[in-house]
């Protein structure tokens, strides 16, 4: 079964950069939709981003311009590059994966903090 673990959260000042990486074992990331989620205090869950297995990407419209993610095959990983961070941006950030971005997620890491002070 896929196992997903999330690192490269941290904390920065407005405007600073963080990448995140989202590393798999048992299986091979490039078989599978990876996505991005964050899920920021009191609020719900909410999408970032998701590539497909075909590489195709779909952005939330907060991350267009600020955030991109990127494949790694030889590391068997999905990045993250977050630039310009917010405070808002401010959230607990999970990687997931599955057969198709527009479906469900099968699969789910524990996630990392990130947090971006003003």
């Amino acid at each position: 079964q896929l196992q997903l673990v999330e690192s490269g959260g941290g904390t920065v000042h407005t405007g600073g950069s963080l990448r995140l990486s989202c590393a798999a074992s048992a299986d091979k990331l490039d078989q599978y939709a990876v996505g991005w989620v964050r899920q920021a205090p009191g609020k719900v869950r909410e999408g970032i981003v998701c590539i497909g297995y075909d590489n195709n990407t779909v952005y939330a419209d907060f991350a267009k311009g600020r955030f991109t993610i990127s494949r790694n095959n030889a590391k068997n990983t999905v990045d993250l590059q977050m630039n310009s961070l917010k405070p808002e941006d401010t959230a607990v950030y999970y990687c997931a994966a599955g057969e198709l971005c527009v479906y469900e997620y099968d699969y789910w890491g524990q996630g990392t903090q990130v947090t971006v002070s003003s």
